[in-house]
């Protein structure tokens, strides 16, 4: 029976979904969980897993089709099995149906073997076919790579969907990119990379004109995080509040917590203890964890603290669910795991959804201070900076040396006043200051 392939949800605000590029093509064997195509979303790129192993088939919408949330746009079939007729949503620009691939009368190959050689630059004539009347089949295309260059391991090229499509823009073949990700998988830096050495002149008659700018087109995740950090900043008013606090208390209870922890388990963070603490704070000033929607400000029961990660070509904010209910060393684990996975291009949609608040450290960078721009539909983010030693005065007026650490709170002033901003930081400076007190 055929099996649909559907626009996943990935958020609660999502209404709709762009399809990036098809990975795979109609004709194609694919495996349960095999990645068959990527979409864009207003949060960042995924990739689309086949439901089922099968062929793909039915596909009705192509690259740069922006399709309804939980539409169908393919199948994955049974062979012999036909796709089952029907039309597309009238809420997306329809496709027309996509070709299976053609086979030439020179060189015969199966529709795998002839996309993995489109995708690698191979010459199929080149290959030597093993199947039935000498036809070339996916197998006969590995070898090939695998003789002209060192083996991946399974055959496959591993790549995220950031490195896929620079590779595309590039038309750099992936399969001639070494990846420095987990597993060897390719990211988008190692493709970049790979397009600026290609890019090099050779030659001082090849060299581009001196003060040529290079440009790049704001599109995918940039384009997405440009249009709504523009609309979040333009349509919520920021309002700022700072303070030092003095971290002595919660760098020894970290100390204290990572000194207890079985070997081989990931250290707890100082931005897992940001995470718990503010969960905290959040329930102690419930209109700090609300969303603004439609005009409407919406308290939302259940605390989400979003952790702001940097990837490659943008920004991506994973979310720790119910973080007001979870220890230290869950939220540790959860921070350390979520942050491999988004750097890795392995988040799953239930990873991102429904952030009440986020928060944004910068400080293994060095940074001081610095101010985040409010993710919509929250109505705030704190900011946090490096722990550094600065002279204080003490109880004497004497000077002292603290580890203080800069935080900033932005928040919509349409839903949260002064006066109530200024009380959550304060304790939230109170719980970190003195993190015993969460216990009292």
């Amino acid at each position: 029976m055929a099996k649909e392939v559907i626009m996943p949800k990935f958020s609660m605000t999502q209404e709709v979904g762009k399809i990036a590029h098809w990975l795979r093509a109609a004709g194609d064997v694919v495996e349960k969980g095999e990645p068959i195509a990527e979409v864009e979303t207003d949060k960042v790129n995924m990739e689309i897993e086949a439901p089922a192993d099968g062929i793909l088939g039915g596909i009705r919408y192509q690259a740069g089709d922006e399709v309804p949330v939980t539409v169908v746009i393919a199948y994955i079939l049974a062979e012999g099995e036909d796709a089952p007729a029907g039309q597309a949503s009238a809420g997306a620009t329809p496709a027309e149906p996509a070709p299976e691939p053609q086979r030439t009368a020179a060189v015969s190959a199966t529709p795998v073997a002839q996309r993995m050689a489109a995708e690698t630059g191979i010459d199929l004539a080149q290959v030597a076919g093993s199947g039935p009347g000498g036809r070339i089949t996916r197998g006969d295309v590995e070898r090939h790579l695998a003789a002209a260059s060192p083996p991946s391991g399974n055959g496959k090229v591993r790549a995220t969907p950031a490195a896929r499509r620079i590779a595309r823009e590039h038309n750099i073949a992936l399969v001639t990119v070494a990846g420095s990700g987990p597993n060897g998988r390719i990211q988008a830096a190692d493709v970049q990379t790979a397009a600026t050495q290609d890019a090099v002149p050779t030659s001082p008659a090849m060299a581009a004109p001196s003060g040529t700018p290079t440009i790049f087109p704001l599109e995918g995740m940039r384009r997405t995080i440009a249009d709504r950090m523009q609309a979040s900043y333009q349509q919520a008013p920021h309002i700022l509040f700072s303070a030092d606090i003095d971290m002595t208390r919660a760098r020894e209870l970290r100390q204290t917590i990572n000194a207890r922890l079985p070997e081989g388990e990931p250290p707890v963070s100082m931005t897992a203890i940001l995470v718990r603490m503010c969960a905290w704070t959040l329930r102690q000033h419930p209109i700090v964890n609300s969303h603004f929607r439609d005009g409407q400000i919406w308290l939302m029961p259940t605390v989400n603290v979003g952790v702001a990660v940097a990837l490659d070509d943008g920004l991506i904010v994973p979310v720790i669910h119910h973080a007001d209910q979870k220890g230290l060393r869950v939220i540790g684990a959860e921070v350390h795991e979520l942050a491999a996975r988004a750097r890795a291009g392995r988040l799953r949609p239930q990873d991102m959804m429904d952030g009440t608040f986020t928060v944004s450290n910068l400080g293994m960078y060095g940074i001081d201070h610095f101010t985040a721009i409010i993710n919509p539909p929250e109505v705030a983010i704190l900011s946090v900076g490096r722990i550094a030693k600065r002279f204080m005065p003490d109880d004497n007026d004497q000077p002292v040396a603290l580890p203080l650490m800069t935080v900033t709170l932005a928040v919509d002033h349409r839903v949260i006043d002064g006066a109530v901003a200024a009380q959550f930081v304060a304790t939230l400076k109170a719980v970190l200051e003195e993190p015993v007190s969460l216990l009292m």
